[in-house]
């Protein structure tokens, strides 16, 4: 059996440590060897399945791809705070992850208010925002 076969195996049956392991030992972020950057993003998906967003939360300072899916991870899991707070510190995929989840839960006056508070000079949070407000007015 192979280690992709192996870490496939590990991931289903939930052995997340294992899975970790091996995948990890053949993950590199922007590797030109696509197989080493793919294995790299199945690595942080991992880390989410096994619940470590304190990890992923440590790689997300200096790596783009766990950032990104550490958002989405938050997203998911319906952590508008935490968005909120990774959003004030910057992390503008934080902010438009925040702007989208509080449109589609109905709530595009505190998503407003959320661009106003943080980054109202934000074009694309703006373009964002109008989508979410030109749709429900259509539905209106």
């Amino acid at each position: 059996m192979t280690w992709v076969e192996q870490a496939g195996a590990a991931e289903q049956s939930g052995d997340w440590d294992i899975a970790i392991a091996l995948v990890s030992a053949h993950a590199e972020c922007y590797s030109v060897d696509y197989h080493a950057h793919n294995n790299h993003l199945w690595h942080m998906d991992l880390l989410v399945g096994a619940g470590r967003l304190t990890e992923l939360t440590d790689l997300a300072r200096t790596d783009v791809h766990a950032r990104r899916r550490l958002n989405r991870a938050l997203r998911d899991r319906g952590q508008d705070a935490m968005l909120r707070k990774r959003a004030e510190g910057g992390d503008r995929d934080a902010l438009y992850r925040l702007i989208r989840s509080l449109c589609e839960a109905g709530r595009t006056g505190k998503a407003r208010e959320t661009v106003e508070e943080i980054a109202p000079q934000d074009q694309h949070a703006q373009e964002i925002l109008a989508r979410y407000e030109a749709s429900s007015n259509q539905s209106s």
